[in-house]
């Protein structure tokens, strides 16, 4: 599968690393914006539908898990302190509480985490994306 993607006006491109890593979050192509990133809830899609680019290049591997575990514990200690410290609910049902919150917490930010790591690959010309860095094709200097 060639690695060349469709060209694309600069001002369809984001316009910094912020702009990438903000369409990686909310699962769109981080090149384009235009359409999804992933075909299902963890598996990117071979190629952009609109602009081609290639997401078969992406070695995310288990970094979007650690950053979901640790926005998730960096959320939840707040919630954990409160629970024990204001409130006369039983042990048992705080336990219940706080291990469902975590696992709702962990599944909804591993996917978002995924995209991220994915758009700051491609941005900085990493792993699979190297010499075809978002960054240089943006115009941005290095």
């Amino acid at each position: 599968m060639p690695n060349a993607a469709l060209p694309l006006d600069r001002t369809s491109l984001p316009q910094g690393l912020g702009g990438a890593l903000w369409r990686g979050i909310r699962g769109k192509c981080p090149r384009c914006g235009g359409t999804h990133l992933f075909t299902r809830f963890l598996k990117p899609v071979e190629r952009c539908r609109l602009c081609g680019q290639n997401w078969t290049l992406h070695a995310a591997d288990d970094f979007p898990p650690y950053i979901s575990i640790l926005l998730t514990g960096h959320i939840m200690a707040p919630v954990i302190i409160e629970l024990g410290l204001h409130t006369g609910l039983p042990g048992w049902a705080m336990m219940v509480i706080v291990a469902v919150m975590a696992l709702v917490l962990l599944v909804g930010l591993v996917q978002p985490a995924k995209g991220g790591v994915i758009a700051l690959q491609w941005w900085l010309g990493m792993h699979g994306f190297a010499g075809h860095a978002g960054k240089v094709e943006a115009g941005v200097s290095p």
